[in-house]
């Protein structure tokens, strides 16, 4: 299938074949002509399936006619709002908007907090069609009057799933108050908790649901791998890593924002081009560090899972878990960074033992076991192993969390010789010092 057995007009299949794009991926081939028959959606699927797209193309087709009728002199009105999270998240989609619609004539802004809201407000002054909004900086000027939803045709809301994680729920049913009660929804999630749901079914009318790799799973395109090593010696193993020429640029993950800050210090010190992206860098300095990295001028990003959300760069050859996610759905969502659209990538990820219940929930949920790298300068003994483990147990005992979720901390690492890859089954061993592992 093409895009052109999409019914597509002109103008986007125009812009498409400037991009790039021939064949459309499974969830905007599935989604582009429902769409376009004006049906609400329900969509499922994983980072990096092309969701972006699958909403954006069908709204301008459909925007677009709607324009050709309208009178040239007539205001324009805002007709479609794209609910986002997070400011990256909605900068890729304004980029995706511009790059489809280009030859539309159609005209969008992007509002998010963090900014001088000076310039969104003179866009929506001037006039819009699409609107691509974060939930904070669209209420506070819909409270001063700059944005009006009522003559809104279209409503995304994308990544439903993050927006209730960062406990944006409220403020989307605000929005969902003053929206005309005739209209097209588009709802999607990576992920159908109970609680999304409930949400989706406040917002959809008879949808149609679109479900494409469950997120669960993680795309056959990325190679995974495993090093078990000491918390104190990540830092280390990390150069050494780099140390590879064929890790063109690697977006590393850690949990926290000073844990990202701290690795790209380091890197800088040992002379390894890195910036860190998080909630409390400025949208400058996160849009500049994206920036640089796109160009390849930064060889190294350091991000939370908050602020990775909604990066989308080109032939990102690595993903390197710094720390591994506690949520085991993070997991997927992060190494999706990588093998987008058919292309292959690289995911990396260290344990230390305080992190093995994490692995054996990820590997609960991807149904696999990740293979295990021996052969590195900073393997975790049984020694190391054991030591890690009788800390956290005395934590737990005192009440504390060991910083773990669930288990024992069990599935620590099995040596089968230097330079294996094997599986990391999250149990059995030949040591007899390590602690047993508990069921997950």
């Amino acid at each position: 299938m093409t895009f052109e057995n999409l019914n597509l007009i002109e103008p986007i299949l125009k812009a498409l074949k400037t991009e790039g794009y021939t064949t459309p991926t499974p969830i905007q081939a599935q989604s582009i002509p429902l769409i376009l028959q004006k049906r609400d959606i329900l969509g499922c699927a994983q980072t990096g399936t092309g969701k972006t797209a699958a909403f954006s193309i069908p709204i301008l087709q459909l925007l677009s006619a709607k324009s050709g009728q309208q009178n040239d002199r007539s205001p324009r009105r805002i007709k479609s709002l794209i609910l986002t999270p997070t400011r990256e998240l909605a900068l890729q989609i304004a980029d995706s908007l511009s790059a489809y619609g280009k030859h539309t004539g159609l005209k969008h802004t992007v509002i998010f907090g963090g900014v001088s809201q000076r310039p969104q407000t003179d866009a929506l002054r001037a006039g819009i069609d699409i609107l691509v909004a974060t939930p904070g900086r669209l209420l506070d000027l819909m409270a001063q009057k700059y944005v009006h939803l009522d003559q809104i045709e279209m409503f995304v809301l994308d990544e439903a799933d993050r927006m209730l994680d960062m406990g944006f729920v409220n403020d989307v049913r605000k929005v969902l108050k003053v929206l005309p009660e005739k209209k097209q929804s588009l709802f999607f999630s990576a992920t159908m908790a109970p609680e999304i749901m409930k949400l989706a079914d406040t917002i959809l009318v008879n949808p149609a649901k679109v479900e494409v790799t469950p997120v669960s799973s993680t795309a056959h395109t990325i190679k995974q791998a495993l090093y078990y090593v000491k918390k104190g010696d990540k830092k280390n193993l990390l150069i050494h890593l780099l140390k590879d020429g064929e890790i063109d640029r690697a977006l590393v993950f850690t949990r926290t924002k000073h844990g990202a800050d701290r690795v790209a210090r380091d890197m800088s010190k040992a002379g390894v081009q890195a910036e860190a992206i998080h909630g409390n860098k400025s949208q400058n300095a996160r849009v500049r560090a994206l920036d640089n990295f796109k160009k390849s001028q930064t060889r190294v990003l350091v991000a939370t899972d908050i602020a990775a959300r909604g990066i989308d760069v080109d032939d990102l050859s690595h993903v390197i878990n710094y720390e591994l996610p506690n949520e085991p759905e993070t997991y997927v969502h992060r190494i999706g960074r990588t093998g987008r659209a058919g292309a292959s990538g690289t995911a990396l990820s260290f344990c230390d033992a305080e992190e093995t219940a994490y692995l054996i929930s990820i590997q609960k949920l991807i149904s696999k076991s990740v293979p295990v790298i021996d052969n590195h300068p900073y393997p975790m003994t049984a020694k190391d192993f054991a030591e890690a483990a009788s800390t956290v147990a005395q934590q737990k005992k005192r009440g504390g969390g060991g910083g773990r979720r669930n288990g024992s901390g069990g599935g620590g690492p099995r040596r089968e010789g230097a330079g294996s890859a094997r599986p990391a089954n999250g149990g059995s061993s030949r040591w007899s010092n390590k602690p047993k592992t508990r069921s997950v």
